[in-house]
């Protein structure tokens, strides 16, 4: 069946209480009040699409003003959220048209020059030009196995102090903004988003305790914070708690061990689950048994380019390059063509449209892929979706596209 005739429209305010039905039964979660209320708190009716068949929703997409931390600088980027079809109205085409439309309004806006997502069914996005930029690592620590890094110093001055998050939400905050520039893969939060990452609801702890905080304290400011949960558990052998640990913030390597010590040496805990590491999460370096990390990688975040020069130009690159690009974009065709990125040994780029002979062909999903410095062209080479068609362009680009540390993928949106 084909779905052409029914009509897409944009979103409003009232729309919220169907949708969040629709999104529930879309991914199999309970919807209640509160937790309606909390995720429509970030909700940006006029940044929704909704399908509509006879006055019923049967489709959602949306999106969220945020910025996104790349290599070397801050963009505007569309956090594409929200999306989900009815049963009834499933591979009818409906998801296609939504992503298309909701693509071809962000590009004629003109404000972010890419899109990015996190993919409920990875098989999904690429048909519409997402490549996936950025992995993470999921660890499942035996708290018991592994040596912690070492204690906090008193000498220095620092010390931990226990907080209530939302009540310390300024704080949080102020450390995040001083760190988001320089850490890849970070979403820019708000008072609104922050309200929504730091929302302690009772049915998403699964059975553990209420969020709780830790800040690390220096004579000139914080300079950490840790965010944490525990489930309390007992077996035969005694205590068996399992730690779920949300996030460590750390501006430096002291602040950063001496976080770890706390969390790794809670009473009672036997385990402690962390879902959002960077693959090159430092913990790796510092225990003395990093297999008891239960280290396992994971899909993170998907980036769709946009604007192709504006997005090739917002970010920095490793090394100069000056290479020609033959990209094609079935979506949004003013991406088609061939572009010339020149970077100089600042890091800073220029990209503009050429005649000049290709050296690279692909087309706007792997320089998604590649956009965030984790994903090598070579390695894309390697796969055939990149084309080298002069000799050396490839290692050149790869190179320059690369970063000096991977992407930390922090919250899903």
């Amino acid at each position: 069946m084909d779905d052409s005739t029914i009509p897409l429209r944009a979103g409003d305010a009232d729309d919220w209480a169907t949708v969040s039905e629709l999104l529930g039964n879309a991914f199999h979660e309970a919807v209640d009040e509160k937790s309606r209320e909390v995720e429509g708190s970030v909700v940006e009716a006029e940044r929704t699409l909704v399908a509509e068949d006879n006055g019923e929703i049967v489709g959602h997409a949306g999106a969220y003003t945020r910025e996104l931390t790349v290599p070397g600088a801050i963009v505007p980027a569309a956090h594409v959220s929200l999306v989900g079809v009815v049963p009834t109205h499933k591979r009818r085409g409906l998801l296609t048209r939504m992503m298309h439309r909701q693509l071809r309004e962000i590009a004629a806006a003109g404000r972010e020059p890419v899109a990015v997502l996190w993919a409920s069914e990875t098989k999904i996005y690429p048909r519409f030009g997402y490549g996936h930029a950025a992995q993470r690592l999921r660890m499942a620590i035996s708290t018991r196995e592994v040596r912690p890094p070492a204690a906090l110093d008193p000498a220095s001055g620092a010390r931990l102090r226990l907080v209530k998050p939302a009540d310390a939400m300024a704080e949080l905050a102020k450390v995040y903004e001083q760190l988001r520039p320089d850490r890849t893969g970070w979403s820019s939060r708000d008072d609104r988003w922050w309200r929504y990452v730091l929302a302690d609801l009772e049915s998403h702890r699964d059975g553990a305790t209420a969020l709780h905080g830790v800040v690390h304290d220096t004579p000139g400011g914080p300079t950490g914070y840790a965010l944490w949960r525990v489930k309390a558990q007992w077996d035969r052998f005694g205590p068996n708690a399992e730690m779920e640990i949300r996030e460590v913030v750390a501006a430096d390597p002291a602040t950063y061990a001496a976080l770890w010590n706390f969390l790794l040496t809670t009473d009672l805990a036997r385990t402690a689950q962390v879902h959002f590491a960077a693959v090159d999460e430092p913990l790796q370096y510092l225990v003395d048994e990093p297999r008891r990390l239960g280290s396992v990688l994971a899909d993170g975040l998907w980036v769709r380019i946009v604007d192709l020069p504006k997005a090739l130009t917002a970010r920095e690159y490793a090394t100069p390059v000056d290479v020609v690009l033959d990209v094609t974009d079935a979506i949004l065709p003013a991406n088609t063509g061939r572009w010339r990125l020149t970077a100089g040994p600042d890091g800073t780029a220029t990209c503009t449209p050429t005649d000049d002979p290709a050296d690279l062909a692909c087309t706007v999903l792997e320089l998604g892929s590649a956009y965030l410095g984790a994903t090598s062209l070579a390695a894309l080479g390697a796969a055939g979706t990149v084309r080298e068609l002069t000799p050396g362009a490839l290692r050149r680009a790869s190179t320059a596209f690369g970063w000096h540390r991977a992407p930390n993928p922090t919250e899903v949106f």
